[in-house]
């Protein structure tokens, strides 16, 4: 598709190889890349970008396949103007593009516990979008507001209620870009603080592929059933277990495969193409639905068109 672009002060790049900025390192190209200087620079672009162009917010790839095919969008990632963060009293104000490992670092330092984000890859937009969570705690448990860029260029305020949270889910407007967030943390001493989140990252080293090229867990944990038919705590029944109980650890197709580390892991061997990613996690899929009963929904987004 061809269209003519607003001018701004960020940067477009036209064509831009997407597998450059996704963790597992696959995909083609999107028609263009914007990386907008500010709130007011992207908030301008939308207002004047037509309607008929599809655009697509994107972290920074760390739960993502673009597919070989690329994307036949405006990919919108935001950079250094957002990614700021401020500490006022007990909440914490960070930009989109935040580390969620950076926002728990700077929020334990002002004794304000936001720990469960030291472990988890990516940036707390993302975190936001996929209401990202572990140990027990979830983003919608500290989440105060958000403020968004609608696809008309408005700018606006989310609450929780305007989210919709939900297991690994949120819920924004259609093309909307979320530019910042605002956390509520409770108080805790730096120190211990600290020193959790050394323990939670020893851990994961130890049971996870961190030195892998993985877009961290591919499957929700699907929900247990209670006798009386109604869904149980998510936790019940855990991806990795059907997985392997479907004797798919270390399942394999092309470059990609089922870490035998940790079997919910879909690494990048080396050489995969996103087909290869895809096609190995919708086997693993159909597997486990034929030896378990279970469906396993897919954690990591898929997006663009194949090759």
């Amino acid at each position: 598709m061809t269209y003519e672009l607003p001018t701004v002060r960020g940067r477009l790049t036209p064509q831009k190889d997407l597998s450059t900025l996704t963790w597992l390192r696959v995909g083609g190209p999107a028609d263009w890349l914007f990386q907008p200087a500010d709130v007011e620079d992207l908030s301008a672009f939308l207002t004047a970008l037509g309607p008929q162009v599809d655009v697509f917010p994107m972290g920074v790839g760390s739960n993502l396949i673009v597919r070989d095919g690329g994307l036949r969008a405006v990919v919108i990632r935001l950079g250094r103007g957002f990614n700021s963060i401020k500490i006022e009293g007990d909440l914490v104000t960070a930009g989109a593009a935040a580390l969620d490992a950076h926002v728990a670092r700077r929020a334990a330092e002002a004794g304000l516990d936001l720990t469960f984000l030291r472990t988890i890859p990516g940036s707390i937009g993302g975190a936001v979008r996929m209401n990202a969570g572990c140990y027990g705690s979830y983003t919608v448990d500290v989440f105060h507001s958000a403020r968004v860029v609608l696809r008309d260029g408005r700018v606006e305020t989310l609450d929780a209620g305007d989210m919709n949270f939900r297991y690994r889910q949120s819920d924004l407007p259609e093309g909307a870009v979320l530019t910042d967030v605002t956390l509520r943390a409770l108080a805790g001493d730096p120190a211990a603080l600290e020193a959790r989140m050394v323990d939670q990252i020893a851990k994961r080293d130890a049971t996870q592929p961190t030195k892998d090229r993985s877009a961290g867990s591919t499957f929700r944990n699907p929900a247990g059933f209670s006798s009386t038919g109604q869904a149980d705590d998510v936790h019940d029944l855990k991806a990795w277990k059907v997985i392997d109980d479907a004797g798919l650890r270390g399942a394999r197709r092309g470059g990609a495969q089922m870490s035998e580390k940790h079997s919910n892991f879909l690494i990048n061997t080396g050489d995969a193409t996103a087909a290869d990613l895809e096609g190995l996690g919708e086997e693993v899929r159909k597997k486990v639905y034929d030896s378990s009963g279970i469906t396993l929904e897919w954690e990591i987004m898929r997006v663009g068109e194949p090759k």
